[in-house]
């Protein structure tokens, strides 16, 4: 059996055309960082990084934003790198995928249409289950949408069970408690996602290198790195040393 790849996602959220980071999923605390977005993508990457996982803030909330002329820049940027991007954010509609996608996106990110399972098997049978990622952002593992204003009754582990028989490769697992807090990601939920199908990508509480080291440990397929990376609390080049060094630790 072939061994997991771990990547590790720098992620850039937008609000406003502007980097943020909101604490818990909510829009009343949020965090401003400097920095003109397509250029703190190109420091991303020359820092290492090969997947940037680029959030439109506005349209998750109500599903329209002012955000796409910033976020294609950021697709351009990386291609530039070579260097791909996940973007997320109100990703509700067949088009809005293939809009994505058209502009050079390698996946989108589908958080509040997740919940049809029908009409997502209908886009991985069109666009590639590959080229999608399931946005399970929880509670007490509970699915919320609409920017995670809403909760819903779906458990993620039965809705990532589905999803995995429609095709869908990866999901996004985000434990919102822990979003902004760098408290440390929630494994145990991304492991239960992983069992159920779904090759889960841990999200939300990442706030040092030995966090992003154990969720590689644990057998996750990667980690996204947010507030930590843009607070300092992270350094990109150090943290990718230390993977290739855990790497090499851990080959036989």
């Amino acid at each position: 059996m072939n061994r997991l790849t771990f990547t590790v996602y720098p992620a850039i959220d937008l609000l406003g055309g502007e980097i943020v980071r909101l604490r818990q999923g909510d829009y009343a605390q949020v965090t401003r960082y400097e920095g003109r977005p397509e250029r703190v993508a190109a420091g991303l990457c020359e820092a290492g990084a090969r997947f940037l996982h680029v959030v439109d803030l506005d349209a998750a909330r109500s599903g329209q934003g002012a955000n796409e002329p910033v976020v294609r820049a950021i697709v351009d940027t990386a291609a530039s790198y070579g260097a791909c991007v996940q973007v997320g954010g109100g990703i509700r509609t067949r088009d809005a995928i293939a809009r994505w996608l058209e502009a050079g996106a390698e996946r989108v990110v589908i958080g509040t249409a997740v919940r049809d399972v029908e009409r997502v098997a209908e886009w991985a049978s069109e666009f590639g289950g590959h080229r999608l990622v399931a946005g399970l952002d929880g509670r007490n593992g509970r699915l919320l949408v609409s920017g995670w204003l809403e909760q819903t009754e779906w458990s993620i582990y039965d809705l990532a069970r589905e999803l995995a028989k429609v095709g869908l490769v990866q999901a996004l697992v985000t434990d919102v408690d822990r979003d902004g807090t760098g408290a440390g990601p929630n494994l145990e939920v991304a492991l239960g996602v992983q069992r159920a199908g779904l090759l889960a990508i841990a999200s939300g509480g990442v706030g040092s290198v030995e966090d992003v080291l154990a969720a590689k440990r644990a057998g996750l397929a990667g980690a996204v790195v947010g507030k930590a990376l843009h607070d300092g609390r992270i350094d990109l080049v150090e943290l990718f040393r230390r993977l290739a060094q855990d790497e090499e630790e851990g080959t036989c």
